[in-house]
């Protein structure tokens, strides 16, 4: 993985709605990825960025892996969209400053749809996990591998 790639090539999102600063690994079964909380963020809310942001994050760490692995075969990048989120659990919300580091793994694929489990660490701590459904919109015929 090359370092230093610009996240906004990877991921369809725009600002202010990017909620990841780097991907840091990507591979055919997993990534991950960080994130430092901006206090401008529009998600904050008294100090804290909220439980949908972090949902978000995980989601983006999913298209920053899949944006990274089209972007290897010179494809464009494509649009997913969160399907389904299912055993949420937040244990801590974070505050602006501090950096969200993201691991994601592929538990199924079918298709256009993944379904993914994530897990959001700050500090050394885990504050946040999900599964989640996600809908993959493409043009073309590659396979995510």
């Amino acid at each position: 993985m090359a370092a230093n790639m610009d996240i906004l090539a990877l991921i369809p999102q725009r600002p202010p709605f990017v909620m990841v600063d780097e991907l840091l690994a990507a591979d055919a079964e997993t990534a991950s990825a960080k994130y430092t909380v901006k206090p401008d963020n529009i998600f904050m809310k008294n100090g804290q960025l909220t439980e949908p942001a972090l949902i978000e994050h995980i989601a983006q760490t999913a298209a920053a892996r899949i944006g990274y692995i089209y972007s290897r075969k010179g494809e464009p990048v494509p649009v997913g969209f969160i399907g389904a989120v299912q055993h949420l659990q937040v244990m801590d919300l974070p505050k602006a400053g501090q950096v969200l580091n993201t691991e994601i793994s592929i538990k199924n694929q079918v298709f256009d749809v993944t379904i993914i489990a994530g897990k959001i660490f700050c500090n050394g701590h885990k504050i946040a996990e999900c599964e989640m459904k996600i809908f993959v919109q493409s043009t073309n015929k590659t396979t995510i591998q």
